[in-house]
């Protein structure tokens, strides 16, 4: 089910290079974030739970704490590679717990959306 929202949703979502995807995927234990550029079919900026640098970072840190790291990081390397003004695609999921939380750090780190 949550393919066919995805699929619904990504309808809605505007494809232009001058503002690329925030793409967000969660699993049981990890939460990863991607900033596409969907005109040029490849992936700008990722961040993930899954890194070696975030596992040192929280080693046991709750999901949400993770989330908003996550977020923070996303919106820091965004920044770096200059995309300051993001489409956000929330995968699906409802807009609400890990997911609401990456989007409101990524916000605070700089991005627009």
């Amino acid at each position: 089910m949550r393919h066919v929202r995805h699929k619904r949703s990504r309808g809605n979502v505007p494809v232009s290079a001058d503002r690329p995807r925030l793409c967000v995927f969660r699993s049981l234990h990890h939460i990863y974030a991607q900033v596409i550029d969907d005109s040029a079919g490849h992936t700008l900026v990722s961040a993930s739970t899954a890194e070696s640098e975030v596992r040192a970072r929280l080693p046991k840190a709750k999901k949400m704490d993770a989330a908003k790291l996550i977020g923070q990081m996303v919106a820091q390397r965004s920044k770096e590679k200059g995309v300051t003004k993001v489409v956000f695609d929330r995968g699906g999921y409802k807009y609400h717990g890990r997911v609401k939380a990456l989007a409101d750090a990524a916000r605070e780190g700089g991005l627009q959306f």
